[in-house]
């Protein structure tokens, strides 16, 4: 079957270790099914595979891609939910130490046809087309969890998006306006702030900028280029989610200021399963669509990967069959 996959690690220039071509057809296991892949998202932790981190070298050859939409055996639509939990696992799937992630424990989801566990499909809403579907079990899921499950922010109060145009990024501007928030979004160019004021944001600023007054709460997926000015940004006891760190470690915690001011700085990774059940009715009940940036062939992969790797993202980039 095609697929897009890393055939070995390379750290300095991922993209030398992606291909395309023929995989052989996963089995299906007892208390699995198989899932006709339509459309599949794009995920910064695809390049990270490609790179090495988080996989072991001889787990290569390595089918990428977290999220994916497609159809059962008998036509039912699905979206896939990408976490995988250790046998026995009850509970909060985020919180299992021992979890793991298509492309981790599985093969991924950029194929033809994709083996999951049967609870790691959920139906697809009718609202949705495919390729917005393919958006939600990372990216989406990402953003509702920091919004409604970790940050305790209540509609009326403001945040604060660092980063205007990626998929969670995108997500946040969107589910905050959905839940009653003040959504005010940073952007590093013109373009990518009106990608912003087009999904609904209140305010767009540069990258950095002086705001008009403190924020309730930030969002920040970036890390290094925009801690400080996160931290900066809050109130008095506000929160701060964070959810990754694409542009590296902040060289300082900023620990006088949090502890000074007693702000909260919350992680949060990826999401439940009853998590993403809740957000694909919201998506129903709201009439929500993720933006789907770019569709782009799944055998034309090389084109979506260099356009993520050289941030030209306006939302999500999605492989289709």
């Amino acid at each position: 079957m095609l697929a897009v996959y890393a055939d070995h690690p390379s750290l300095e220039a991922p993209l030398d270790a992606l291909r395309v071509g023929d995989r052989p057809e996963p089995e299906v296991r007892e208390g699995h099914v198989a899932v006709t892949v339509r459309a599949a998202s794009l995920n910064m932790h695809d390049l990270w595979t490609l790179r090495g981190v988080g996989i072991k070298p001889e787990q290569f050859p390595m089918t990428l891609g977290m999220d994916a939409a497609g159809t059962l055996d008998d036509g039912t639509e699905v979206i896939v939910y990408p976490v995988l939990t250790s046998p026995g696992w009850v509970g909060d799937e985020t919180l299992d130490p021992r979890r793991s992630l298509f492309t981790e424990g599985y093969q991924g989801t950029f194929a033809e046809r994709v083996v999951v566990p049967e609870r790691n499909v959920l139906p697809k809403p009718a609202s949705l087309s495919l390729a917005e579907a393919a958006c939600l079990g990372t990216a989406w899921l990402t953003a509702y969890r920091m919004i409604f499950s970790r940050s305790g922010l209540r509609a009326g109060q403001t945040m604060l998006v660092q980063g205007a145009s990626g998929g969670v990024s995108t997500a946040l501007t969107v589910l905050g306006r959905a839940a009653g928030l003040r959504v005010w979004v940073t952007g590093s160019t013109e373009e990518k702030r009106a990608v912003a004021t087009g999904l609904g944001a209140h305010d767009v600023f540069e990258s950095g900028a002086r705001l008009p007054e403190k924020v309730d709460g930030v969002f920040d997926s970036v890390g290094r280029a925009t801690w400080s000015h996160s931290v900066k940004s809050l109130k008095p006891g506000g929160v701060l989610v964070t959810c990754g760190a694409t542009s590296g470690e902040p060289e300082s915690a900023e620990l006088t200021r949090i502890f000074f001011q007693q702000m909260r700085v919350i992680g949060s990774t990826m999401g439940t399963r009853d998590e993403l059940q809740d957000l694909l009715r919201l998506c129903e009940v709201a009439d929500l669509h993720p933006r789907v940036g770019q569709e782009v062939a799944m055998e034309d992969a090389q084109t979506a990967f260099r356009a993520m790797l050289d941030g030209r993202t306006a939302g999500k980039i999605v492989l289709t069959r």
